[in-house]
């Protein structure tokens, strides 16, 4: 699934590309997670001011109006002056005058949803509940140790729920605790202020890495102009059941939360 670098990536790939774009055609393909929620026809005519982006979600900002955009578990995204005819995984295709933005989903969990304004119900409904972005100014580490203390839950379930901080996926999480020292199973609120203080810190040079190396392709993430990442050559637990860790050489162990794989040295993070 695209994760929060993966996003990130696909948004810097072409925010300065569509920015001040007309909109000339709107294509809707089969059906996904959601409905745009408005006559496709009505968007032509309509300018692209920027591409923002909240958690996994994009926001393309209309002179009137409000595109969300989420890339669900295979998602990802094509913009270029002009584009092969829409294949059965083309879902989406927004024909501006600077070239064509286009959704391919295999699986079809992505959406694209019209909304008024981030006031609109729906727009509330999906990014009310998101906790702050690790990328940004808005991290701060006081609020990000409260949520911590506040959550019984196992700390990698607590980073995955993204109403303390957005974009933890399940790669990163794994990842950012084997960094931090700090075993996949404690409970959130029992992680003291300097071991949160070393996750808070791992969690924003991790992800920003995850940008800059291109984000992480499994199956099927690529950037908007077709290339693949390269995070996942750099993970140091990740995927690598059984394999020596990296810093004492004890097999990395794989164990099941949440019905989602999690990888963890037993010696690196005792607690």
């Amino acid at each position: 699934m695209p994760e929060l670098p993966e996003v990130e990536v696909a948004r810097r790939g072409f925010v300065d590309r569509i920015a001040g774009a007309r909109i000339d055609a709107v294509r809707m393909g089969k059906p996904l997670r959601w409905a745009l929620g408005i006559d496709p026809g009505v968007l032509v005519g309509r300018t692209v001011r920027t591409v923002r982006r909240r958690g996994k979600y994009m926001l393309l900002d209309l002179d009137q109006g409000l595109l969300l955009l989420h890339l669900g578990m295979s998602g990802s995204l094509r913009f270029d002056a002009v584009l092969p005819e829409p294949g059965s995984h083309d879902h989406f295709d927004l024909a501006t005058s600077r070239g064509t933005l286009r959704l391919n989903d295999p699986r079809r969990f992505g959406a694209v949803v019209y909304v008024e304004d981030e006031t609109s119900p729906l727009a509330v409904k999906l990014l009310g509940g998101l906790g702050m972005e690790p990328l940004d100014g808005s991290f701060e580490f006081d609020a990000f140790h409260a949520g911590l203390q506040k959550r019984r839950a196992p700390i990698k379930q607590v980073l995955l729920a993204g109403d303390v901080v957005v974009g933890v996926g399940n790669i990163y999480a794994s990842e950012a605790l084997f960094l931090a020292g700090i075993r996949p199973t404690v409970a959130a609120s029992r992680i003291s202020r300097p071991r949160a203080l070393r996750l808070h810190a791992v969690i924003q040079d991790l992800l920003a890495r995850a940008v800059e190396r291109g984000g992480t392709t499994l199956r099927d993430f690529s950037n908007i102009d077709g290339q693949q990442g390269h995070f996942q050559l750099d993970t140091t637990v990740y995927g690598r059941q059984g394999e020596p860790c990296r810093i004492c050489g004890t097999p990395i162990r794989q164990v099941r939360q949440g019905q989602r794989s999690t990888f963890f040295c037993p010696n690196c993070q005792k607690y």
